[in-house]
């Protein structure tokens, strides 16, 4: 299959919500959910904290294997714990994934960003990666958070003239979160959605 990342939906530039499978030195087996941007048809850059197993085993295999799901529990289980051995496929992906791909190390770089909300001194690594294999077991497009994010604030804002003061207020934090996200990970189309959104707050006298 030709090495193109479109045909997962993935948009250079855009970031996408995946669970990253990698082995350690004595070949366990392990799943973590990363975030990783499009950087092309057939390159990702992902950003992990140190102090993970992921990224322990990233630098030590030079190689590891992004999934594809929508399934919430797998999503659930990898972030609080590690998927059991039953869920893992003999080429290290996860059974039942929409799809996946392989991953071949291309640099490591140390990276830090100011505006990161997580406050933390944990220091990060920006891998950037090559795709060396996809693997399409049913049509899918890769996850991007933003969608979700401007249906939470639709909701949220169809209910605003309906609720007091306080809840506004939620609401109005809600919207803030929401448009950070949306500018982090969105796109073109996800980002004027949120401005729509806020031009029609600002006529009902607020400020988001």
């Amino acid at each position: 299959m030709e090495i193109d990342l479109n045909i997962l939906g993935m948009d250079k530039g855009n970031q996408y919500e995946t669970i990253i499978t990698t082995l350690n030195q004595e070949d366990v087996q392990n799943a973590a959910p990363i975030g990783v941007l499009c950087a092309g048809r057939d390159t990702i850059l992902c950003r992990i904290f140190k102090g993970g197993k992921t990224l322990d085993n990233i630098i030590f295999q030079k190689r590891f294997t992004v999934n594809i799901t929508h399934d919430p529990e797998l999503f659930t289980l990898s972030t609080i714990g590690n998927i059991p051995k039953e869920y893992f496929s003999p080429d290290n992906s996860i059974k039942g994934a929409d799809a996946y791909f392989k991953c071949e190390v291309i640099s490591l770089k140390e990276a830090k960003k100011q505006s990161d909300p997580v406050r933390t001194k944990w220091e990060a690594i920006v891998i950037k990666s090559k795709v060396t294999e996809i693997v399409v077991n049913e049509n899918t497009q890769a996850f991007n958070r933003a969608f979700s994010c401007v249906i939470e604030t639709l909701v949220n804002y169809t209910r605003f003239d309906l609720v007091g003061e306080d809840k506004k207020q939620y609401y109005l934090n809600r919207f803030r979160e929401c448009s950070r996200v949306v500018n982090k990970v969105g796109n073109k189309n996800e980002k004027l959605a949120m401005s729509e959104i806020k031009k029609e707050l600002i006529k009902k006298g607020y400020e988001p």
